[in-house]
């Protein structure tokens, strides 16, 4: 799996609101959603904006189509850093609307999204992740034991991005790549485009051969850099190796750790003394990955509960607030349950 670049939308001026309405439409439409469905997702959209525009400060949408178990879907995330929601529950209440809050229309997102959450703080702001797939999924659907996401936004101006992540999964393994091509623009979205495809082919597990083979296949493009981290679901064990400044860390209840990375650029020059560095499984871990698009010194813990949210709250969270907005920037994050 691929995952896209999500297309960014800041929701200051509403002059530009039409423009931004007409493009989300004109995306769903693309890409196959009944007359319907995109109706709904137009009232969606909507009401995200006339929320954003009333009560957010700084607001943004994020959008990306996704899919699930073979589904279309689209992915819509609202960021601001507004005066935030003390009782999140009470402000879903039908007809309840605020001056100082923001509330209005959050039933009828709910209701018209097939998966929905609101992270909200006094005084922080909000995120809210709406996702509308274009039919419904399996009634009977098992919960999954694996849960991947990823969250890419180019830098603000450009449309290409340099940043990429690529995930494979087979009945015994679960393998990862973030990569981040030098510089930004078409460029730097070669160099980790071409990275990909490598990783996608290459079939050994340990996270160094993967990267030496990456390398190989890269030596034509500008470089980039990147981390391979593999899960073995029998082993239950992490394996690690990266260059450059990927941020890796493991969160789990009883340890957390980051990940050193190697100095280097993959396709130019690596060290030939790199290892894989192994990590035991904790339950309850929680992995995240980020380019240097992304500050450093962030901390989930520091946002109450948040861990209980979808890995997409806790992306668009750290985005929020750590976003250097002067490069492409991602972040990964993987949750396994075994």
């Amino acid at each position: 799996m691929v995952n896209a670049v999500h297309l960014r939308f800041k929701v200051t001026d509403r002059s530009y609101f039409a423009i931004l309405k007409k493009e989300i439409h004109a995306l769903a439409a693309t890409a196959g959603f009944m007359a319907r469905k995109i109706g709904e997702i137009d009232i969606v959209v909507a009401e995200i904006v006339s929320n954003l525009a009333k009560y957010a400060v700084d607001g943004e949408l994020l959008v990306k189509l996704m899919e699930e178990e073979g589904i279309q879907g689209i992915e819509l995330i609202s960021i601001d850093k507004g005066p935030g929601m003390g009782d999140v529950q009470r402000m879903m209440a039908d007809g309840h609307s605020t001056a100082n809050t923001l509330g209005h229309g959050l039933g009828s997102i709910k209701r018209l999204s097939d998966k929905f959450q609101v992270y909200s703080l006094k005084g922080w702001g909000t995120v809210l992740c709406s996702v509308i797939f274009n039919k419904p999924l399996p009634a009977r659907l098992k919960p999954r034991n694996v849960e991947i996401r990823s969250l890419i936004v180019p830098k603000p101006g450009e449309t290409a991005c340099g940043d990429g992540f690529c995930c494979k999964e087979t009945k015994d393994y679960i393998k990862l790549f973030l990569g981040d091509g030098l510089g930004h623009g078409k460029n730097a979205e070669n160099a980790v485009q071409n990275a990909i495809e490598a990783f996608k082919i290459y079939p050994d597990h340990s996270p160094l051969e993967n990267l030496r083979f990456i390398h190989r296949e890269v030596k034509k493009t500008r470089g980039l850099v990147g981390t391979i981290v593999t899960f073995d679901k029998k082993a239950k064990t992490w394996r690690v190796c990266g260059v450059g400044n990927i941020l890796t860390k493991l969160l789990g209840p009883a340890m957390s750790k980051t990940y050193v990375a190697y100095n280097g650029i993959i396709g130019l020059n690596i060290p030939n003394t790199m290892t894989d560095q192994e990590i035991p499984y904790e339950k309850g871990q929680q992995l995240f990955m980020c380019s240097d698009g992304i500050k450093s010194r962030w901390d989930l813990f520091r946002y109450p509960n948040i861990m209980r949210y979808d890995l997409t709250v806790m992306e668009a969270a750290l985005l929020k607030d750590f976003a250097r907005n002067t490069d492409d920037m991602s972040i990964a994050a993987c949750k396994i349950n075994i």
